[in-house]
């Protein structure tokens, strides 16, 4: 029964890191591949995971930084799961390459690879923690406006998924998969520096659909 329980626990945040990450590559939240801006940002997220993923609410931080066509970011979050399961906490970040586009370019295409570690409470005073490894290219299309700009984005991407789960009582146990993700999502840019941006992720695993939905805002000191 207790090697039962780990097992579910496993599962659990297994599933949890999954559907991770934005520019955030973290627990609760898209992994988010939208293309480099120049200068110094700052976001935060509102995710809404689906009935697989555990749903619940996550909240999440990201600070970016970019110079030419490099790119890096950091992120934070807090995901509470619904029912009785812990609330996870994460941290992660990215490393961003703009292959094409440019200022004049109103299309880009961006290689980038993410890292993020969760970490949770399991049944039985143990640990269950969570590796996340995002990598693929990003698709993205600016839209001038008069009043703001318009960028949808699409991200498809391999994700690289470890759990281990140790304490406790029992063995350490451990798994590692591979899967097709992709994410996307709109951006509305303003003139101040605003930034108003909705996305969702998706990742099939086993037949099981894991995703999530989120709602952002953030603020971009540069062009």
């Amino acid at each position: 029964m207790k090697s039962f329980t780990r097992l579910l626990a496993l599962i659990a945040l297994g599933a949890a890191g999954r559907a991770g990450g934005l520019v955030a590559q973290v627990a609760g939240l898209p992994v988010r591949n939208a293309g480099i801006g120049t200068g110094i940002g700052i976001a935060g997220d509102v995710g809404f995971p689906n009935a697989a993923a555990g749903k619940g609410v996550a909240f999440g931080a990201t600070g970016v930084l970019g110079f030419g066509p490099l790119g890096v970011s950091a992120s934070v979050a807090h995901w509470d799961p619904k029912g009785s399961e812990p609330a996870i906490n994460s941290v992660g970040g990215t490393g961003n390459l703009k292959i094409f586009g440019g200022p004049l370019i109103p299309v880009s295409v961006t290689l980038q690879g993410g890292l993020a570690h969760a970490s949770q409470s399991s049944t039985g005073g143990g640990k269950v923690s969570n590796w996340h490894v995002p990598v693929g290219l990003g698709l993205a299309l600016t839209i001038p406006n008069p009043v703001f700009s318009i960028k949808p984005w699409v991200a498809p991407r391999a994700d690289i998924s470890r759990t281990k789960v140790s304490g406790g009582t029992g063995s350490p146990t451990s798994d590692t998969d591979t899967a097709f993700g992709i994410s996307g999502g709109v951006d509305l840019g303003f003139l101040s520096g605003l930034l108003v941006r909705t996305m969702y992720d998706r990742v099939k695993r086993s037949g099981t659909t894991v995703s999530v939905f989120s709602l952002g805002i953030g603020f971009q000191v540069g062009k």
